[in-house]
């Protein structure tokens, strides 16, 4: 017999509206606010794959049901949200990566599609802006783009690479820096502050 814990299913059970596998929006989790219930044993990798009790949860439409409820609060941590429970998780970096970009238009007028490993698609730009940190000790650049409210997702290496070869120079904040441009904003890639 597996002693095996299961995600509470009372957190399935809140969740409203709509069922497993159905395309949903994400909850309005901020208008949310239940006591903490406790710490979860879920996990979300760097490479944007989910865990529980150290086990890969293999199926996508249960991933995104509990996507649809995650929230990074003020104190630094991300948490599964429902009317009634919100349960601590560990995110090692970003808890989406996006993982395809499509590009139309070009110069000031382009547009960049992202859309990330749970189909979530939007364009960068005011709403939806881009970022690069870049590692103080190697030098390596990790680059987000904003999906929604406090979320981020992690723009994998060859999307980045992507955006190096569509990135222009530009005079930013009083330094000349290398960006890319998406619905009239100029995003700097190369680390520069925004």
């Amino acid at each position: 017999m597996s002693k095996r814990q299961h995600p509470p299913q009372s957190l399935i059970d809140s969740i409203p509206g709509g069922a497993i596998g159905q395309a949903r929006e994400p909850a309005p989790v901020h208008l949310w606010n239940p006591p903490l219930s406790g710490e979860m044993d879920m996990q979300i990798a760097r490479d944007g794959t989910w865990y529980h009790e150290g086990d890969p949860i293999g199926r996508k439409a249960l991933v995104q049901l509990f996507a649809g409820i995650l929230r990074y609060d003020e104190d630094g941590r991300y948490y599964l949200v429902t009317p009634v429970e919100r349960w601590a998780i560990k995110v090692n970096d970003a808890p989406f990566v996006a993982t395809q970009l499509k590009v139309e238009g070009q110069g000031e007028q382009q547009k960049l599609i992202f859309t990330t490993n749970l189909q979530d698609s939007f364009s960068a730009g005011q709403e939806h802006p881009i970022r690069v940190v870049v590692d103080a000790e190697t030098q390596e650049p990790s680059p987000y783009v904003l999906v929604r409210t406090n979320l981020e997702a992690l723009i994998n290496r060859n999307l980045y690479y992507e955006l190096v070869e569509l990135a222009v120079e530009r005079e930013h904040n009083g330094n000349s820096c290398l960006g890319v441009w998406s619905q009239g904003c100029f995003f700097p890639i190369d680390g520069h502050p925004v």
